[in-house]
């Protein structure tokens, strides 16, 4: 959405976003929590954060990862919102920007157009990550492309987790819900949904156009086996020509003493 003719639905639509986001800080994600520790499993979650420390009035497209005690081992904001989402979001910084130890592997976080940032990906593959998580809207065979890429290039598993969204779960009183959502769209997004194995193999999905579940057996210590022949942050490096400096200070525009 852009200022102009249509700042009415901007502001009413932020309006919707801002009063649902989540406060991290505050405990809003404490049932999520509880549900992993009673579960004993690992959760990864996209939510529309809201800065729960200073201004409390900037919200940020985040990935959290909360380990099978119920504990919160990451939240990585999204470095660079692409494109219109400048309006909407604000710009993370590096100190998510982290690969965990988990009971299923080393979990690392890129959300959407993240992956397309190969810097960004590098940090990942120097951490050694294992299990490469991609939330996204993005879809289609090209997207499912750069999926399999990483798989290659990082020599780890990758989950792609898309967003399904048909046109009957857009609420009746959505801003300008008919311009913007035409009856006719019945499809607004097909998810596609998958599991690729380190090199590149499609082990689950592409789950398009369909709502469900996505199951797959990971194995980690096929990682290490995968990297015997490519491991662009080890072996494979040229730390002589080429280096990377990642700052994962975390940024704010004021330092109280």
């Amino acid at each position: 959405m852009r200022p102009g003719g249509d700042w009415g639905a901007s502001e009413a639509l932020h309006a919707r976003l801002f009063g649902n986001a989540v406060d991290i800080e505050a405990g809003d994600l404490a049932l999520l929590a509880e549900a992993a520790k009673q579960h004993e499993v690992t959760i990864v979650c996209g939510v529309n954060e809201r800065d729960g420390k200073l201004s409390r009035g900037t919200l940020y497209n985040t990935a959290v990862t909360i380990g099978p005690d119920g504990e919160f081992l990451n939240r990585h904001r999204k470095l660079m919102p692409t494109n219109p989402e400048r309006m909407v979001w604000g710009f993370g910084d590096a100190s998510g920007l982290r690969v965990v130890d988990t009971p299923v592997g080393r979990i690392g976080t890129l959300l959407c157009w993240e992956s397309y940032m190969p810097l960004a990906r590098y940090a990942m593959y120097a951490q050694g990550v294992e299990i490469y998580i991609a939330p996204t809207y993005d879809s289609g065979d090209a997207w499912l492309g750069t999926m399999q890429h990483i798989a290659r290039e990082g020599r780890c598993w990758v989950v792609n987790s898309g967003v399904v969204l048909t046109n009957a779960d857009i609420p009746a009183d959505f801003p300008d819900r008919d311009q913007l959502y035409p009856a006719t769209e019945e499809w607004i997004n097909g998810g596609d949904s998958a599991v690729i194995a380190p090199g590149g193999e499609m082990v689950a999905g592409p789950l398009r156009k369909e709502k469900g579940i996505l199951y797959a057996e990971v194995d980690a210590a096929r990682v290490g086996a995968a990297k015997r022949a490519l491991d662009v942050a080890g072996h494979y490096a040229r730390p002589d020509v080429f280096t990377l400096h990642v700052n994962t200070r975390p940024q704010s525009p004021v330092a109280f003493s």
